[in-house]
């Protein structure tokens, strides 16, 4: 029977919990997860900004995946280098050229670099000059950093483009996670860890390995038809405990958050910003509205320190 007008259901309450172990309790504690560290602060993905996203009291710390041509998991937004490092200057002889908008541009993809090559980098200078000499991080190295203190959000990104180059994203994640004991839920109580990617794919192979960690499925503006209706959270309720959709969505359509809970799934909202507030005063009221208002379960920030924590 359908429930009206009266909260979650018993079910939704239940499958809340297990999808946010160490930061939820029946369900009704928002979770604060540091997008990509605290990165209106520190540069992002780095240990700099890790670090400041705990002390800013982060209940999950981001961290999104790229693969070396080496095969090495690092910390890392974009697939190429040249926005948030040195590679141009390090490295000016291997930009690719690409099309972009029509426009002709250069890229440095994180493929064609060696994790050796990679830490000569400087990943913290484009932000501030305090960061200089900041590198990119191993998601080991993220791992070691974080553990015990928040817990892990990491993001597969791009698990297609980096099959074409002959790796398994899937595969090096699961391996990782295992290595570090920390591949079923509840393994280390103080490091939960919950799995995210835009890719369905990339969620159903992590549970074909065998995967029972909490898993999000990130929903932006081009598959909001696809997963917004009932039957697309029914499927995504298949492999994923969780919907992480663009927020504008949400604004939109707040009536999915109810759709989502009366099938068990979670909903974490992404991403807000002091510098993106639009209609709202500050990104603490935008935050507030989408947790105590429209009902969604976490939020990614860039602002952590701005997290609107009640009681």
């Amino acid at each position: 029977m359908r429930r009206v007008g009266r909260g979650p259901s018993r079910r939704s309450v239940i499958g809340m919990a297990a999808a946010f172990p160490a930061a939820m309790h029946g369900g009704s504690r928002k979770v604060l997860i540091a997008h990509r560290g605290a990165s209106a602060y520190a540069p992002e993905n780095t240990l700099p900004a890790y670090e400041l996203a705990i002390r800013q009291g982060a209940d999950y710390v981001e961290q999104d995946l790229q693969i070396t041509r080496d095969g090495v998991l690092v910390c890392l937004h974009d697939v190429t280098l040249e926005r948030t490092t040195d590679v141009r200057e390090v490295y000016p002889d291997r930009g690719r050229s690409a099309d972009v908008g029509g426009e002709g541009v250069r890229r440095w993809p994180v493929a064609e670099f060696t994790l050796e090559e990679i830490r000569r980098l400087d990943a913290g200078a484009w932000f501030a000059e305090k960061y200089r000499g900041t590198r990119i991080p191993t998601w080991q190295e993220a791992i070691d950093a974080i553990r015990g203190r928040a817990g892990l959000y990491p993001e597969l990104k791009a698990p297609e483009l980096y099959a074409k180059r002959g790796f398994r994203m899937e595969e090096l994640v699961w391996e990782t996670l295992r290595r570090n004991g920390l591949e079923a839920p509840g393994a280390d109580p103080r490091t939960p860890v919950i799995l995210q990617s835009f890719s369905a794919d990339a969620l159903k192979n992590m549970r074909a390995l065998g995967c029972k960690l909490p898993m999000t499925l990130l929903i932006g503006r081009d598959a909001r038809d696809r997963w917004f209706t009932r039957e697309g959270l029914r499927e995504a309720r298949g492999f994923a405990t969780g919907i992480g959709p663009e927020k504008s969505l949400v604004f939109r359509d707040p009536d999915v958050v109810k759709r989502a809970h009366e099938l068990g799934l979670t909903v974490t909202v992404y991403t807000f910003r002091a510098s993106e507030t639009g209609a709202f005063r500050s990104v603490r009221e935008e935050m507030a509205h989408y947790l105590y208002d429209l009902g969604v379960d976490a939020v990614f920030t860039d602002n952590p320190d701005q997290f609107p924590r009640r009681p």
